[in-house]
């Protein structure tokens, strides 16, 4: 599979990438599922929490007598039947997120990269460096590109030199710019199209 490499103006340089997509038809759709359930599980906090019987401060002294009084039976004030009593079977701090190998994590990434490929929403940038932190410099790329109304993600190098781009593109509403340190499997997700540095793509994909 090919994919041709656009200059900073948005026009094909006449090179191109190839990457071989023999190893990742063989492995299973729900890889990319379930790495999306556990980003997903991870972000759950878990902090909620109420009281039981025995964490309330309270007397223990029995409210009234077992028998006689006409009334039901009651034990002591911190009953669950009583306002502001324990409460049953109530919610603890809990971890929601589960464990996946490494190796199982890069895989989904690369098989949604793929899957993106296949329906031509994947773009290789050749590696250039803004001198200015300009905003019409990046979306004079985005128009010629014609992915004005596209939710974007362009992945970076996490270098300095880099910072110029990463600050030029904050105000630019449907274009999130990450390092390549930072990309997990739900900014792929919830893109519409996927914008590589050449060098970062050769880096994901093991491309000499």
């Amino acid at each position: 599979m090919k994919l041709n490499i656009i200059n900073k103006n948005g026009f094909e340089t006449g090179r191109f990438l190839k990457i071989k997509n023999d190893s990742l038809k063989e492995k299973k759709k729900n890889i990319i599922y379930l790495e999306i359930k556990r980003y997903f599980s991870a972000q759950r906090q878990g902090t909620n929490k109420s009281k039981e019987r025995s964490e309330i401060t309270g007397s223990t002294k029995k409210i009234q007598r077992q028998k006689g009084s006409g009334n039901a039976r009651k034990g002591n004030i911190k009953n669950p039947l009583f306002r502001s009593g324990g409460r049953i079977f109530g919610p603890k701090p809990k971890k929601f997120n589960f464990k996946l190998n490494k190796l199982f994590k890069v895989l989904a990434k690369k098989l949604l990269i793929y899957f993106k490929i296949k329906k031509k929403k994947v773009k290789i940038l050749e590696d250039f460096f803004l001198k200015k932190k300009k905003t019409f410099l990046i979306k004079k790329l985005i128009t010629t590109l014609n992915l004005e109304k596209k939710k974007l993600l362009i992945i970076i190098n996490n270098n300095k030199k880099d910072k110029n781009f990463l600050i030029a593109s904050r105000n630019l509403k449907l274009l999130n710019v990450i390092s390549i340190e930072e990309l997990n499997i739900f900014y792929l997700a919830n893109s519409d199209y996927l914008i590589f540095f050449e060098s970062v793509f050769k880096k994901l994909f093991n491309i000499k």
